[in-house]
This record gives C-alpha cells, sequence and structure tokens, in this order.
C-alpha cells in the first residue's frame, strides 16, 4: 500500500524542481550525493515508502530544501543563503511510544553543543527527562543549565531553565522584548534578556539583569537556535528561620572555639613565663 505523504509529496517536489533547474544530473546522482541508496530513492519517488528524517537532514544541509516548506507547504521550496546559514535542523530524543522527550544540556556539554553542526549522536548522548505539565507534551523542549551571575537575581548558577523551541520563522515576529531566551551563537550558549531588533537590524540585544554585566548585540547570521525560557529549576534552599538558626549556631560555635584559643594561648604565655623566671634564678 502506497504511503507518500504530504510531507513526502513536497520532498518529491524539491527533488523534481532540482532536476528540472539541473541542480541535479539524475535521480540516482541525488541519491548518492545523500548518502542514500538509488533504490530506497526511486521507492520513495514512486510513492511506495516515506521520506526519512536522516534524508531530510541530508537534503536541507547540501540542497538548502526549506523544512519550513516541506512540514508546512508555506515558504519558498529553497532557502537564501542568509537563511540556510542561520538555519540548524533540530534533532530531537523519543521514548519507545514516540513521545518526545526533553533534552537537558549541562554547562560542560554546552562549548559542544554551540559548536555542533547536525550530529545527531551528540543530542542523544545528552541527559532526557519528562515533566508532567501537559505544556510540555506538546511541541520541542529543552532544557539548559545557567553558568555564571550575569542574570542575577533573576538566575543563578545551578540553576536549569526550561525553554520551548522557537522556529526561525517566527524569530522577527515572536520575539517580544524584555522577556528571557537561551540563545545559541556560533560557539556559545547564553541565557540573556532579550529586545528584538530584527525587523530593523537583524539584530538582538541581548541585557544581562545584573548591571555588572554590558548589553550586546548579535548579528541573526550568528544565531542558531533560539528557546524561549517557560520556567526554572533552582536547588531548594533551606528557610529563612532555619538560615537563621543555622548561622547562630555557627557564631556560637565560633565563639567557643575562640574562647578556647584564648585560653590556650593564656596558658601558654603562663607557662613561658615560669620558664623564663626559673631560668633567670
Amino acid at each position: 500500500m502506497p504511503m507518500n505523504s504530504i510531507v513526502t509529496q513536497r520532498f518529491i517536489k524539491c527533488h523534481d524542481k532540482l532536476r528540472g533547474e539541473n541542480r541535479v544530473r539524475s535521480s540516482r546522482q541525488f541519491a548518492l550525493s545523500l548518502d542514500y541508496l538509488p533504490q530506497s530513492l526511486s521507492e520513495i519517488l514512486k510513492g511506495r515508502r516515506d521520506v526519512t528524517i536522516e534524508l531530510l537532514r541530508k537534503a536541507v544541509e547540501l540542497y538548502k530544501i526549506n523544512p519550513v516548506y516541506i512540514y508546512t507547504g508555506e515558504g519558498p521550496m529553497f532557502m537564501t543563503e542568509e537563511d540556510h546559514k542561520s538555519f540548524r535542523v533540530l534533532t530531537i530524543v523519543t521514548n519507545s511510544q514516540d513521545d518526545e522527550r526533553i533534552v537537558h544540556v549541562p554547562i560542560p556539554a554546552q562549548a559542544g553543543y554551540a559548536n555542533d553542526l547536525t550530529d545527531p549522536t551528540f543530542i542523544q548522548d545528552l541527559p532526557t527527562f519528562t515533566l508532567p505539565d501537559y505544556k510540555y507534551k506538546v511541541g520541542t523542549h529543552r532544557s539548559f543549565d545557567v553558568a555564571g551571575d550575569s542574570m542575577e537575581p533573576t538566575l543563578f548558577e545551578g540553576d536549569k531553565v526550561v525553554c520551548s523551541f522557537l522556529e526561525p520563522t517566527l524569530w522577527e515576529n515572536s520575539i517580544k522584548d524584555n522577556y528571557v531566551y537561551v540563545i545559541v551563537t556560533r560557539g556559545d550558549v547564553v541565557v540573556k534578556r532579550v529586545n528584538n531588533r530584527l525587523r530593523t537590524d537583524k539584530q538582538l540585544a541581548l541585557i544581562s539583569d545584573n548591571s555588572f554585566y554590558e548589553s550586546y548585540h548579535v548579528n541573526i547570521g550568528d544565531i542558531r537556535e533560539i528557546w524561549y525560557v517557560r520556567a526554572k529549576v533552582s536547588p531548594f534552599l533551606p528557610s529563612p528561620q532555619n538560615i537563621k538558626t543555622y548561622l547562630a549556631e555557627e557564631m556560637k560555635d565560633l565563639k567557643q572555639t575562640i574562647k578556647e584559643q584564648t585560653r590556650l594561648i593564656e596558658n601558654l604565655n603562663t607557662t613561658v613565663e615560669k620558664l623564663l623566671d626559673n631560668s633567670t634564678k
């Protein structure tokens, strides 16, 4: 029974356009350029099997096929150089029931996460989890460790932010001024408050809540992913009363230690004085 999903149909249209414009010489050459068996591609083109996610990923990278067109039918079939430069194919992780899990990116992995191009094994090796709230069951979510003190007092080092993925086609109109986002650039992962300057300047202003740090701008061409921060997970802290009791006990112990040391010093001085007196007699 032919599958031929709507996504596969759009993929076939992109293939046909590449052939029609002589950007590929043949379907066989198209398949081989994507490390795909020509026989398997032939099955897809005949509507006998669906296109795979991996094949789509490679086609997006190599031929700049527009994933927004593939999945929604909107926009051009192919991305411009500027679109493609800033676009990144998102790897997701699912469980045995095909439910998407939240991938966590700890601080030691963040440099690799920003520099990694499209290697799905990197993402699949990161820790994953789920949350019971229904809003985390729809769409793609990711969590990131907060590094440094630039977002204090809103976020502290050791906090984790849980975020929803923002499609690149939505950046210009959906990024809200003064909201907090995770911005993945070419080489860095930062958590910042954002002012949207994409429409006028093709830039985002990134602002720290800690006034010690100055704001700065990042160009759209350097942005790889944007995640809207929806929640934070913070380490549990004792109640203020418990902290007060703890400090009082610490102070009591400190006073006792100082008192004991003072007594030892006094005894030592007395002993030294006696030795000196004996030596002079």
